[in-house]
């Protein structure tokens, strides 16, 4: 299947400038994210789009650039939210918390704090803005249903006050619900952190202390599987998954058992093989759900790998990371998801992981030996049996003779968001 787009596809998009080529062809090429920028905003405007625009019915957004340069975007008002919001509302494990009106707290990026404390200080015209002075509460309100708990980049360094001030954040919401009860949105990480800190700082035992979400959704970044399994651990209730992007909304969620399922109203995913014959993909997606800026055969930029190496997407058993991140392995090209089934698998106490490339390799001397750097829950090192399996199965992953440290911390990366791959 060559993923072309359906007649009902071509007649939405056939006004827009940067299709008129492809259609007059009768054939669409992988759209690239340099394409969507060059000639930007002319290359999307049309007499529709800019009364979308005067109207406010349509926006200029940026993508966030986590994982590539930021692009610029046209969408309606609360695109992505709204998405989030009706996926929330149909989910079969956790629609009966959107149902209750639980309210949402969100615990990720400093980044997305700070983003949502600047919108309302726009809104409000705050005196207080660009000032320094950490938003309140009420600055970091999305809307009446969902704030934002972080105010710091790197949620290992969170203080004591820090984790009182979220914990009692995460009380004010709670207490909100006649029967105390809540969502609780996350990446992973930033919540396995706080659930630790808890601990060290006997906050977790008592829910009076730490109240206990009704329901959890990871979403932001890859939540890697021990992270998951330490979250699934200490929390009685569904953690579910959401894939997507800022520029297509979420497009698959997992289910409590962990499998994904398809969201894709107004869109279709292909699989593309990243190198020959690899069972390793590039997501290939068209989308109409945005209709300011529908995207055809849209190369997002994140990989996938299936349940049987096919190119199914009804059969994709995991979102592992980003084209650009890939690296070169003996077996073909390795993504961060790999590289953490092979840590869950060999070593279940890990918690944060990155894997260290020498800043230059010498050409004809095979690849130069890797370190992998790791921090686990308890923050024990690995006993020497563990270290010395998972060094051999990285090793065997990578091509490259691989070592392991231990590490009581990994920097955070300057987006709020971990990096599985640096140089040493």
């Amino acid at each position: 299947m060559d993923g072309q787009p359906t007649a009902d596809v071509i007649e939405q998009v056939k006004d827009i400038p940067i299709y008129r080529e492809s259609i007059a062809r009768g054939h669409f090429p992988v759209l690239e994210k340099p394409e969507i920028a060059r000639g930007f905003p002319d290359n999307w405007m049309t007499p529709r789009l800019e009364a979308a625009l005067a109207a406010g019915a349509a926006e200029y957004v940026l993508s966030t650039g986590t994982n590539h340069a930021r692009m610029q975007l046209i969408r309606p008002p609360y695109f992505l939210l709204r998405s989030y919001y009706r996926l929330w509302s149909e989910h079969p494990d956790i629609a009966h918390t959107w149902r209750d009106g639980c309210r949402r707290a969100s615990l990720t990026t400093v980044l997305a704090t700070e983003h949502v404390a600047r919108v309302n200080a726009k809104k409000l015209d705050a005196s207080a803005s660009g000032s320094g002075a950490e938003p309140s509460l009420e600055e970091r309100r999305l809307d009446e249903r969902t704030v934002y708990l972080n105010l710091r980049l790197d949620p290992a360094l969170w203080e004591r006050a820090d984790v009182e001030r979220m914990l009692g954040e995460l009380r004010a919401i709670a207490a909100s619900h006649p029967e105390g009860r809540y969502h609780l949105d996350c990446s992973g990480y930033h919540l396995a952190h706080l659930v630790r800190h808890a601990e060290d700082a006997g906050l977790w035992e008592s829910p009076e202390s730490f109240p206990r979400p009704a329901s959890i959704i990871t979403a932001y970044e890859y939540t890697p599987r021990n992270v998951r399994r330490f979250l699934e651990s200490r929390f009685d209730c569904p953690v579910v998954d959401l894939f997507g992007s800022t520029e297509l909304g979420y497009l698959f969620y997992s289910d409590r058992t962990g499998s994904y399922r398809p969201y894709l109203e107004g869109m279709s995913v292909e699989l593309l093989p990243v190198a020959p014959g690899s069972t390793l993909y590039s997501l290939i997606v068209t989308s109409v759900r945005n209709p300011h800026m529908p995207l055809v055969r849209y190369r997002s930029g994140d990989c996938a790998r299936t349940r049987d190496g096919s190119p199914d997407p009804e059969k994709i058993v995991s979102f592992c990371g980003r084209e650009k991140e890939l690296l070169d392995g003996p077996d073909g090209p390795v993504a961060a998801g790999d590289l953490d089934e092979r840590v869950a698998t060999a070593a279940p106490r890990v918690f944060v992981h990155q894997l260290l490339l020498p800043e230059a390799e010498t050409e004809g001397h095979g690849p130069p030996p890797a370190v992998l750097h790791c921090t686990t829950f308890d923050g024990k090192p690995l006993g020497t049996d563990e270290s010395e399996a998972l060094g051999r199965s990285v090793s065997a992953l990578t091509g490259r003779d691989c070592r392991v440290e231990h590490r009581d911390h990994i920097p955070i990366g300057a987006s709020g968001k971990y990096s599985w791959l640096g140089r040493s």
